[in-house]
C-alpha cells in the first residue's frame, strides 16, 4: 500500500488520490513512467514529481523518519507492511502516577522475541533498545504510552512511525479498550492473566514492591500479552483499512 500512496503529495487529497488510482496510476513507479498521462488537480507537475521522487528515494533508504512525516498518526497503518521487520509491539504499565518516574515496566515485542524492561533492573535500557526499531505500534500510545515514555526519557526522540491501533480502529468504527477489542476478534489469554486490567497491574506492581516476586512475573505475561496480541491487531487493522481506502480485490498491494 505504500507504493501505492500519493495522499502525502503536499495539496493532494483523499479525493485526487483515489481518482489517481481510478485513472489506473496504481503506484509510484506507474506516475513517474508517464507523468502526462494522469490528472492530479490543482497540484503542479513539478510538485508531484519531487514528492514522489522523495518518496522512491526514502522507500530504497528505508527511511521510517521521511514517512513519519509524510503520512502522520493517521495514515501511519500504511508504512506498516514494508516497516514490519522493524516494527516494535510496545505497552507500558505504571504504578498509577503520572511521572516519568511511574513507569515500572515497559514491554516490547518484536514479532520473534519479548522483552520487559523492569523499573530498578534494566529500565535505563529503554533508549538504547527503542533506537533499533523503525515503527512503533501501541493501542492508545498517543495518548499515554509515548506521552509518559517522554516525560522518563526526555532526550529521545521517538522520530518512529507510530501506529496508533486505537485510531486506526476507530476509523473502521471500532472502538473501546484494548481487552474489549481483542474478545471482538476472538483473540485469547491464558488463564493466569485473563481477566487482568490496568488496575490489577498497579496491585501487583506493588505486592512485588512488598516482596512477592510472583506478582512481577505476573505482571510482566500481562505485559506480554499485551504486545504480542497487538500484532494480530495490527494485521486486521492493515487488512480491514485496505480493503475500505482501496476496495475489493486490492489485498495483494
Amino acid at each position: 500500500m505504500l507504493t501505492s500512496t500519493f495522499c502525502h503529495v503536499p495539496g493532494l487529497g483523499a479525493h485526487t488520490e483515489k481518482s489517481l488510482w481510478n485513472q489506473g496510476c496504481e503506484d509510484w513507479e506507474t506516475y513517474l513512467r508517464t507523468p502526462d498521462q494522469f490528472s492530479v488537480g490543482t497540484v503542479a507537475k513539478a510538485t508531484m514529481l519531487d514528492s514522489i521522487h522523495k518518496s522512491v528515494d526514502a522507500y530504497d533508504r528505508r527511511d521510517h523518519r521521511f514517512f513519519k512525516e509524510a503520512l502522520g498518526g493517521r495514515e501511519s497503518w500504511r508504512a506498516w507492511p514494508e516497516f514490519r521487520d522493524r516494527a516494535v509491539y510496545l505497552d507500558i504499565e505504571t504504578d498509577g502516577g503520572m511521572s516519568g518516574s511511574s513507569i515500572t515496566t515497559v514491554g516490547m515485542y518484536d514479532g520473534e522475541r519479548f522483552t520487559c524492561l523492569v523499573k530498578g533492573q534494566d529500565l535505563d535500557e529503554f533508549p538504547d533498545v527503542i533506537a533499533r526499531y523503525g515503527m512503533i505500534v501501541t493501542f492508545f500510545g498517543s495518548g499515554f504510552d509515548i506521552p509518559m515514555l517522554r516525560k522518563a526519557f526526555p532526550y529521545i526522540e521517538f522520530d518512529h512511525i507510530h501506529l496508533d491501533l486505537c485510531h486506526a480502529l476507530k476509523k473502521l468504527g471500532i472502538r473501546g479498550g484494548l481487552k474489549k477489542i481483542e474478545k471482538q476478534f476472538g483473540i485469547g489469554r491464558t488463564d493466569e492473566t485473563d481477566g487482568l486490567n490496568g488496575l490489577d497491574a498497579i496491585r501487583l506492581w506493588r505486592e512485588y514492591q512488598m516482596g512477592r516476586e510472583e506478582s512481577l512475573q505476573t505482571l510482566i505475561a500481562y505485559n506480554e500479552e499485551d504486545v504480542v496480541n497487538l500484532e494480530t491487531l495490527a494485521q486486521i487493522a492493515y487488512d480491514k483499512l485496505l480493503v475500505e481506502t482501496k476496495g475489493q480485490g486490492v489485498m495483494q498491494i
